[in-house]
């Protein structure tokens, strides 16, 4: 679901979105493969943890994401879908980097 925290990151609302290819609207070219692939083994069962990737926003301002991608199952225990949390990560990578300075 595009909540509203996923609003508040992107700028595109929920209406924006629906119908939306994800991974090719909102994710950057270079990370494309790697966020598809993420998203293809959670719906095969296989669950991500911890993925840092960028996407850019509707101001196209550059947002560090974090994301965990869980497999959606029925009640037979057969995937149906990807439940993603994502967190944005943008101000502690900037103090991480400050740090390295």
């Amino acid at each position: 679901e595009w909540n509203n925290m996923t609003v508040e990151i992107t700028g595109f609302s929920r209406e924006e979105a629906m119908g939306q290819d994800l991974v090719k609207v909102y994710i950057t070219e270079e990370f494309r493969d790697q966020v598809s692939m993420v998203l293809t083994n959670a719906l095969g069962g296989q669950e991500t943890a911890n993925f840092e990737f960028p996407l850019f926003t509707k101001n196209k301002q550059r947002v560090e994401v974090l994301l965990n991608a869980t497999t959606r199952r029925d009640v037979t225990g057969r995937p149906i879908g990807v439940i993603g949390v994502g967190q944005n990560i943008t101000e502690r990578k900037q103090v991480e980097m400050e740090k390295t300075r």
